[in-house]
């Protein structure tokens, strides 16, 4: 804008919010203390009355009762209340903010003299609230996604609380509040299959495109239509080629016929859902859903065949929350609607089902290829924020890191290799000339192995050996260290993570570029004082030396070419 202020642009605008973590300044969460002791099950009425009252559901629209899977307010542990309280006005605060925020960029617009003729289209959620965070909400919420989520007790949340939010913590609010905010449907975001884990709010602004001001709109619309809305709104085509490659046909459709006429015939009236098995088919008003697997139950959930899965059937007409099921008295219509999910979903490559959650995220256990081949990956300096799907996978096995370092005539100070960050991950570094190794269990356990010697001037090998116990997921190992081949140090880690370390933190060489993984450097400190000449990662391998040679890296590059 500020070089060619005559040209159309795009922007996409895409806050964090309202994706766990739920961070936000403290003074925006402290504007809602207080404000959420009644509990989930009143704020979800309260939420459905403001609905009606708004006009942005029917009069007549039911509020669907809480499933036996979301405990009651009422029944939870009193000790844990405070807790779950400061979840939610974090939550609101975190929302709050975000709108401000929005509003910002609609000012700025409205400056610059463009916003009238400015298409906005402002979608509000996260595929329906987020039931991610467990029953009791989460300080970490990776602690769930890794099978942890025992190791955040009552006790330790209420030591937490007050953190809620900050940069130190990586928080969700518990199930209950979830469902609250996806009043008045049935489940939450992963709950492919229902309303409550895909319809959100949509806010379209554009007075020179939309004659009517605060207008509702009631045909079905998708994500998917949202650009070939904007496509047709200025008059472009539909690309085939985008710098050479040619691109697959959209598959939404335009929803401006809309814009102008509130009574316009739907034209979107057929649409698939599926996720983790939970699936669903949208049919001109009617709906088919069946619920596979509850989204709060990351590790252990036992799950049925596809076949046994009970399917309802819902008439959106007259049943806007999908409170009313018809699968009993209309089965030819459901036995309709379950066909044409089953053709839907074969056309856009849904099929075959997969409902395996641990070998979705652990490629060697499904044999699924993985970006990195073999067992070794060789780094170099400046290389970093490598997410997790672009580095050698150490989890749950057996590991080496290797690195050639020189040293000055200062002690070496600095991060040489680190995966992950504050809330789990692993990092070998140096702290006052000493090699260290340190694993971050979420935040929670950091078990730290330091050699017994300082590193020498000059040029050396140093090496983290990892020995894994086996025995399952998760489980600890012993640790070696060494300094061109000789032994150092020796220590334990007594349990690992499974699954992942982070959503956003990557691994560095040289240096963190997120949170620190140990608590004996910062981010800002991290930065290795020596020369790093390369860094080898090595899984499941045991070199008997303890000594990797010229010629063992030259192999591990030629295979590589």
């Amino acid at each position: 804008l500020a070089y060619t202020p005559d040209d159309p642009f795009f922007l996409y605008f895409a806050p964090g919010a309202v994706h766990g973590p739920h961070h936000v300044p403290k003074e925006w969460a402290d504007k809602y203390k207080g404000q959420f002791g009644h509990g989930w099950d009143k704020q979800r009425e309260i939420t459905f009355a403001r609905q009606k009252e708004l006009g942005v559901i029917s009069q007549d629209c039911d509020l669907t009762p809480r499933h036996a899977e979301i405990p009651a307010w009422d029944d939870m542990p009193e000790e844990l209340k405070p807790v779950l309280e400061r979840e939610m006005e974090v939550y609101a605060g975190f929302l709050e903010h975000t709108d401000y925020h929005v509003g910002r960029v609609i000012d700025v617009l409205e400056e610059l003299e463009i916003l009238d003729d400015t298409l906005i289209f402002c979608i509000i959620g996260d595929n329906g609230a987020s039931a991610e965070g467990t029953l009791n909400g989460a300080f970490n919420e990776m602690a769930n996604f890794n099978g942890l989520a025992a190791l955040e007790t009552p006790e330790f949340m209420l030591s937490k609380m007050d953190e809620f939010g900050s940069p130190s913590s990586y928080n969700h609010y518990a199930v209950g509040w979830a469902w609250a905010m996806d009043a008045p449907y049935q489940w939450t975001k992963q709950v492919a299959s229902h309303w409550g884990g895909t319809r959100n709010g949509t806010i379209v602004h554009w007075p020179k495109g939309i004659q009517e001001k605060g207008g509702l709109r009631n045909q079905f619309g998708h994500v998917i239509d949202v650009a070939p809305t904007i496509l047709e709104a200025a008059g472009l085509p539909e690309p085939v080629f985008v710098n050479g490659v040619q691109q697959s046909p959209m598959e939404g459709t335009s929803m401006l016929y809309s814009f102008n006429d509130a009574a316009a015939p739907e034209q979107h009236e057929v649409q698939y859902f599926e996720m983790f098995g939970n699936r669903g088919i949208y049919y001109k008003g009617w709906s088919a859903v069946t619920k596979h697997r509850t989204p709060w139950l990351m590790v252990g959930q036992k799950m049925v065949a596809f076949d046994d899965d009970v399917w309802e059937l819902y008439d959106g007409s007259k049943d806007w929350s999908q409170a009313r099921d018809l699968s009993k008295e209309m089965p030819d219509m459901l036995h309709k609607l379950q066909r044409l999910w089953l053709i839907e979903a074969t056309k856009y490559n849904a099929i075959p089902l997969d409902d395996r959650q641990v070998e979705r995220i652990i490629p060697e256990l499904a044999g699924r290829p993985t970006l990195i081949h073999g067992n070794s990956q060789l780094l170099f300096p400046g290389m970093g924020r490598l997410s997790e799907l672009s580095v050698l996978n150490l989890k749950n096995k057996s590991f080496s890191v290797t690195a050639e370092i020189e040293v000055g005539n200062k002690p070496a100070h600095g991060v040489i290799a680190a995966q992950g960050g504050r809330f789990g991950g692993w990092s070998v570094y140096a702290k006052n000339g000493t090699l260290k190794f340190s694993y971050n269990v979420l935040g929670i356990h950091e078990f730290t192995i330091e050699a017994t010697e300082p590193i020498s001037q000059g040029r050396h090998q140093v090496r983290m050996e990892f020995a894994y116990d086996g025995g399952g997921l998760g489980k600890g190992g012993a640790v070696t260290l060494y300094y061109d081949g000789r032994l150092v140090g020796n220590g334990r880690v007594d349990m690992t993570q499974a699954m992942i370390f982070s959503a956003d933190e990557t691994l560095d060489i040289g240096y963190e570029a997120g949170t620190p993984v140990a608590t004996d450097y910062t981010t800002h400190d991290s930065k290795f004082t020596g020369k790093i000449h390369w860094v080898q990662l090595d899984a499941g391998q045991d070199d008997h030396d303890h000594f990797i040679d010229p010629e063992e890296r030259l192999r591990i590059a030629m295979a590589r070419q």
